[in-house]
């Protein structure tokens, strides 16, 4: 971030950006989250947290309420399945990725940088 004014700041989009703190999270369940006005769903899984965009690609519908099945996270609609470490879809009726998120820990605060 750099200022513009004394009042404006431009955000970097390559930037990393808070989601939320690490305490909000539950292991083990995906929980969704607003970032620079996109939704991503984050979930902490064996020690690790990851972050995909809150998006089936087979119909623009949420993940978030989605159950885990290992590493994948399963559309609630029509049972579509996203890796959450990559975003790979590995259960149709979807046949594209969906977009996963740069994850870093700065103390108990999760930053995440969107990716496009």
């Amino acid at each position: 971030m750099w200022p513009v004014s004394n009042k404006e700041v431009i955000i970097n989009p390559r930037d990393f950006q808070y989601a939320c703190e690490l305490g909000e999270l539950t292991p083990g369940k995906p929980s969704t989250f607003e970032v620079d006005d996109r939704f991503v769903v984050l979930v902490q899984l064996d020690g690790q947290v990851y972050c995909i965009e809150d998006l089936c690609t087979h119909d623009g519908g949420t993940l978030g309420d989605g159950e885990l099945e290992g590493h994948c996270l399963v559309c609630p609609r029509h049972g579509a399945k996203f890796d959450v470490r990559n975003g790979h879809v590995t259960c149709m009726p979807a046949t594209e990725n969906t977009p996963s998120h740069e994850v870093k820990l700065d103390g108990s605060r999760i930053m995440i940088r969107l990716n496009d």
